[in-house]
């Protein structure tokens, strides 16, 4: 602990000296460069590939991405394409960059380019057309997470037809399955069924990015170095039901949303971590009512009262404590009789070093109904294990991070949901949230309408990664 409270400080010391002030807004953003035009069709093919788990195809976009490394140079051999026989729409692509020196590092690159479900009646624009407007890219995927499949894409496509090949080995993962627990999940099946393609001395996944204020001026940027648990549990009443002209006191439907209800009011402790209180202290000198109540939490753990009031915000709720929320509901089989079952998903996303069961047990004890049966759907799934401040990677975020973002901080942080990085431990292997890409304080409607994306940000973004890879990698 004393080592990363250590590693912690050496990371905030090196931002610049009041560098947690607000950076100025930016000027307009210039016409696109030849290289930004290329890119933008490799995000736009991806975006407009359907990779839903109902109706799409990660095996298409899987195809697509293939072709165009293998246009750039890739041979066959260094492109392998896999899939679960039971799962033909589920597949991935994984291609290796091979480097000049064998002794050098080898970096994977880690995206998943499967998305969250998304109807046409529900948004304001197709969802799988790629939308330009107002200062922001529109469609499903545009921020989670095609737009850094995309610059992983165009990275080693640039990296392929430079002049000279990197001294480091490059290797991109694309998978899918990562937003659809349960089902078949490219990451997992890599780890367990083919290592040698995916290791490396590290990867750089999801999960860092940074943070824009309410006007758009860069905030922070982050390092994704730890995240929460992702664990959902089936809350079930049974009823022997009947005719619904017989009504009965007891109702499953009734006592399911009571149950939900008492969810909905329960808050699980709030903690700080040496990585929160990090990741949020340029939050905490805003001078708003969360970030004040934030300050006099950070100053005194114990003001539960400054806690309650800092969660108002949801961002910094969503890193504060535990947090389960219903997500699915299900109840009855034929309009005119009483629920026989009733059943809801409540998806939790557990502090570290809190388990799957400790957290089952205070939904529980919240519930406080016997007739109400909660239980984790899949128990054993991995946990996510911090990986090392480690200065050969650390250093060269923050040497890139001093050229395209000056006076932007760089901390770390705990992301709030999970990714694929939870499959990497099994092979001993650290996966961090690359910085670059800076989101909106409302989360740029991720898994919700209308996601979106600052245009500038994603430019800026792949600018920053394609460099901070060409570090790793040793490229001239």
């Amino acid at each position: 602990m004393h080592r990363f409270r250590n590693a912690l400080a050496a990371l905030l010391v090196l931002a610049p000296a009041g560098a947690l002030a607000q950076a100025p807004a930016p000027a307009p953003l210039p016409p696109l460069r030849p290289d930004q035009v290329a890119f933008r069709a490799i995000y736009q093919e991806l975006v407009e590939t359907n990779t839903t788990l109902s109706a799409g195809s990660c095996t298409a976009a899987a195809a697509k991405m293939g072709a165009r490394l293998k246009a750039a140079g890739f041979p066959d051999g260094d492109l392998t394409y896999f899939a679960d026989p039971t799962h033909p729409k589920d597949g991935g692509v994984v291609a290796i960059l091979r480097g000049s020196d064998p002794k050098a590092r080898t970096v994977l690159l880690l995206g998943h380019i499967d998305v969250v479900e998304a109807h046409r009646e529900d948004w304001t624009r197709d969802p799988f057309t790629l939308v330009e407007e107002n200062g922001y890219f529109y469609g499903r995927g545009a921020s989670d997470m095609k737009s850094i499949d995309a610059v992983w894409v165009d990275t080693m496509i640039r990296l392929k037809q430079a002049p000279k090949p990197p001294k480091g080995t490059l290797k991109l993962a694309l998978t899918c399955g990562e937003e659809t627990d349960g089902s078949f999940n490219g990451a997992d099946w890599l780890a367990k069924n083919r290592p040698e393609l995916v290791r490396g001395d590290f990867g750089l996944n999801e999960g860092g990015g940074g943070r824009l204020d309410d006007q758009g001026r860069r905030e922070t940027l982050a390092v994704q170095v730890g995240e929460k648990a992702y664990q959902d549990y089936r809350v079930t009443v049974t009823n022997p039901g009947g005719h619904s002209s017989r009504p009965r006191p007891d109702n499953a439907i009734y006592q399911l949303a009571e149950a939900l209800l008492k969810v909905r009011g329960y808050a699980f402790p709030m903690k700080l971590s040496d990585t929160t209180r990090a990741a949020l202290a340029p939050r905490a000198e805003r001078a708003d009512p969360a970030g004040l109540a934030l300050k006099r939490f950070f100053a005194n753990p114990a003001d539960l009262e400054a806690a309650r009031a800092a969660a108002a915000d949801v961002s910094i709720n969503a890193v504060l404590h535990t947090n389960c929320v219903a997500t699915l509901l299900a109840a009855g089989h034929a309009p005119n009789a009483l629920a026989q079952r009733a059943t809801a998903n409540v998806n939790c996303r557990i502090f570290p070093g809190e388990s799957v069961e400790q957290t089952r047990q205070a939904l529980v004890g919240v519930i406080a109904d016997p007739a109400v049966k909660v239980e984790a759907t899949d128990p054993d799934k991995p946990l996510a294990v911090p990986p090392p401040l480690d200065p050969a990677v650390i250093g060269p975020m923050k040497a890139v991070a001093a050229k395209h973002f000056p006076a932007v901080p760089l901390v770390p942080s705990m992301a709030a949901g999970a990714s694929d990085a939870v499959y990497f431990g099994q092979i001993h292997m650290p996966i961090y949230g690359v910085p670059g890409i800076m989101g909106d304080p409302d989360g740029n409607g991720v898994h919700g309408l209308n996601e979106r994306l600052r245009v500038r940000s994603l430019y800026e973004g792949r600018d920053y990664m394609f460099d901070l890879v060409k570090a790793y990698a040793g490229a001239s």
